[in-house]
């Protein structure tokens, strides 16, 4: 009977605790909307079953606040009561009397020592239909223990604070649009689906740590099939396969969470920082739909709700304020998350006065973070980015809500322990953005196997980006100590994995000096910076299952974690973040190296560029920098010929294959006859290889000093540039040519 018990009030637990976190957004929406009948009932549903469970239950002591609430929400509902900040600010107090109520049974098993007779006096005295109608701005009820004799507090009501008429608004977005009608049905969005049931997490853990090895196991059978001749043991394998795939996803599927889940919460901690700051903030969240995995929610709960804190109290400014700079006195706050490239991608913005990098830098500076020598050497952003420095606040006054030094440091700490990372982008007088970009789950993930010192690593295939095979390691260039290789004109930082983890690779020579030999190199992104990871070997790429690491491996940044491959051995998973850290690739210093040297070596200024002028569509002006191009070539039309339903010509005693730019930018010609009895082609080559990109002219070459702005939302396409006082679209070919032909760098650069 008792282990009965044991799991009603387990149930109760759960389900006041949901209904506690959609009661807070309840109270939120009806202060936006007093007059909404089916908010209200929400309230009501979700008070009224608290009050009836807890009676069920034997907790008095819970049973009377809730039925304090109820009675008022009763008149409320009958219309005999109309609804104002002192309810909202009354009612908010008993929803976290409630929930105190509910950890001190979670951990003590019963419901503490907290005295709210003071709070249920305030909730009667509300509830009093001559009071309620008085006194307009009731303050937050005291939940301290009463002075003796204390009558209701009339007097406390009636010098409430005018601040409590700054709420704060809330708006649901959805990044995909809804089918028509579909709000309707939003009031019921709060009801559990009867088809649905709870599961615990422990058990989830338990079942994906089991489709791990399940994963683990079909790997090695895989690999097993690959020296077999049996055609009935191979399609056994095969259906293993497709049945152990569908496995895995259904059970990833179950650990994914909206993160609406961590935003519930969030429009009462902006009402409250509202009312506190004496602020104004209408607050708005887009994609609350997307999904990620539970463990990432987690992780992501308290550094989002310091971002959004530190949005409201550093980031939106007083009315008085807005006013003056010919904003509207009510701040925006805009959370937005959506899915993009693998990731899943959170942005907090705010409207507010933007960030004072001369603030932050004067600030690091007297905290003996860096030099006045070395500040005077950082750009904008950088500046910007010295928030991330541990103890490092603007805050003018230390305040329960913010500038204790303890800050976006920690929050970058948190993000990237689960492989993410935070960007913040700001314009003084505008606002501020800070960007969060995090994998989808951290259990089972593609990577790409490579072999070092006779030794197996895996790298993380969300942070490669491309694979190059060099014939000669004399082609990778040293400039200032710093190798690096020159791809597609733009300087690549070359690291060697061997050095780093100190791996005899089988070099007699034991350094990695120039030889005429080659060179495996996987191009890596390490936050908005790009490096080559020179490897001895590239493998395949496989599904992993992510091991953490023992004590003794932890605390090594360029180890992410291990997995078993699939012979049955073990091979470390390289942490991308560490390796660039490690070897200070994200510095400053090895930038600006990088950066002057390369100026140097060009002829022209890093924005001055020999530019090909093209003409493609109708009459779309095109760029591309001539770095890029071999030749320029007249093709008669008649030499066409057709190889794999590809466009080819017989170039130099070479087939070589055509790409049309119109059909690979996505714009067509109006003209529908073509006159000229001749293509005019731009042959790019590289490695051996060439391609011809079809255009319909070819204009010019001119050189001229670029102001690039990027943005352009379109295949092929990195930005515009004003090229001989025109608007010019500038191409990125190599993206034209992967699009085209996604095997033309992939059979150059994996061995």
């Amino acid at each position: 009977m008792d282990e009965d018990l044991d799991d009603i009030i387990q149930e109760f637990m759960i389900e006041s605790t949901e209904g506690l976190d959609q009661l807070d957004r309840d109270l939120v929406d009806l202060e936006q909307d007093p007059t909404s009948k089916e908010t209200i009932s929400s309230i009501f549903r979700t008070v009224h079953t608290i009050k009836g469970t807890s009676g069920f239950l034997s907790f008095s002591k819970l049973e009377k606040v809730a039925h304090a609430g109820e009675n008022l929400l009763s008149l409320i509902r009958d219309g005999k009561l109309a609804v104002h900040i002192g309810i909202i600010n009354t009612l908010l107090s008993m929803g976290d009397a409630v929930r105190e109520v509910l950890d001190n049974i979670a951990a003590n098993k019963n419901e503490g020592d907290g005295d709210y007779s003071s709070l249920i006096q305030m909730i009667t005295y509300l509830s009093e239909e001559d009071g309620g109608k008085t006194h307009d701005q009731a303050p937050v009820a005291d939940l301290k223990e009463p002075e003796p004799n204390d009558p209701p507090q009339l007097q406390a009501a009636e010098e409430a604070e005018p601040s409590a008429e700054a709420p704060v608004k809330t708006e649901d977005k959805k990044v995909e649009s809804a089918p028509v009608g579909s709000n309707l049905n939003e009031s019921k969005a709060t009801k559990v689906a009867e088809g649905n049931i709870r599961v615990g997490v422990g058990l989830l853990d338990k079942l994906m740590a089991l489709v791990g090895e399940l994963v683990l196991t079909r790997n090695q059978i895989l690999q097993f099939n690959t020296n077999q001749d049996d055609n009935n043991f191979t399609a056994t394998t095969q259906r293993l396969n497709m049945i152990a795939t569908e496995l895995q996803e259904g059970v990833m599927k179950t650990r994914m969470q909206p993160i609406g889940n961590v935003w519930n919460k969030f429009p009462r901690v902006v009402r409250d920082l509202a009312t506190q700051c004496g602020k104004k903030i209408n607050l708005i969240m887009e994609g609350k739909d997307t999904e990620l995995d539970k463990t990432l929610i987690e992780a992501i709960k308290d550094p989002l709700t310091h971002i959004v804190r530190n949005s409201a109290d550093h980031g939106i400014e007083q009315p008085e304020q807005r006013r003056k700079a010919n904003k509207p006195e009510e701040g925006t706050l805009l959370l937005r998350a959506y899915h993009e490239g693998g990731k899943v991608n959170i942005e907090i913005s705010d409207d507010g006065d933007g960030i004072d990098s001369s603030r932050i830098v004067e600030k690091a500076v007297s905290l003996g973070l860096l030099t006045e020598n070395q500040a005077d050497k950082l750009t904008e952003q950088e500046k910007i980015n010295l928030l991330f420095l541990p103890g490092l606040s603007t805050a003018k006054n230390v305040t329960n809500v913010s500038g204790r030094g303890v800050g976006m440091d920690v929050v970058r700490t948190n993000i990237e322990k689960i492989g993410g990372n935070v960007d913040i982008k700001s314009q003084p007088g505008e606002g501020t953005t800070i960007i969060i970009k995090i994998p989808l789950t951290l259990a089972i993930i593609p990577a790409l196997t490579i072999t070092c010192g006779n030794e197996r690593f895996a790298i993380p295939q969300v942070s490669l980006l491309e694979l190059v095979r060099l014939e000669n390691k004399r082609d990778i260039e040293s400039i200032q100590g710093t190798p690096v290789y020159r791809l597609r004109g733009n300087l690549l930082p070359i690291v060697f994995l061997d050095d780093v983890l100190g791996l005899n690779s089988g070099n007699e020579n034991g350094d990695n000096s120039i030889q005429d030999e080659s060179v495996s190199i996987v191009v890596l992104q390490a936050d908005d910076h790009q490096f080559g990871l020179v490897v001895d070997k590239i493998s395949d790429t496989e599904e992993i299952v992510v091991k953490p690491l023992g004590k003794t491996l932890k605390e090594i940044s360029c180890y992410a974690g291990a997995t078993i491959m699939g012979d049955g051995k073990v091979a470390l998973i390289l942490d991308v973040m560490g390796i660039a850290n490690s070897t200070r690739i994200l510095g400053k210093n090895h930038d600006k190296a990088i950066g002057e040297t390369d100026a140097e070596l060009e002829t022209t200024s890093s924005e001055r560029q020999n530019m090909l002028l093209i003409e493609a569509g109708s009459s779309s002006r095109m760029a591309i920098p001539l770095s890029t191009v071999s030749r320029l070539e007249e093709i008669p039309l008649d030499s066409l010929e057709l190889a794999g339903n590809r466009n080819v010509v017989q170039y130099r005693g070479e087939i070589l294959p055509l790409i049309n730019l119109d059909e690979a930018i996505g714009i067509h010609s109006t003209s529908t006859e073509n006159d000229d009895e001749t293509l005019k082609v731009v042959v790019y080559s590289e490695n051996g290889k060439s391609v011809g990109l079809v255009v319909k002219n070819i204009q010019d070459i001119v050189e001229e000093e670029l102001e690039f702005k990027p943005g352009m939302n379109r295949p092929g396409i990195i930005g515009t540039a004003v090229i001989q006082k025109k608007v010019t679209e500038l191409l990125d070919v190599p993206e034209i040519i992967k699009n085209a032909d996604p095997n033309f760098y992939e059979t150059v650069g994996v061995n």
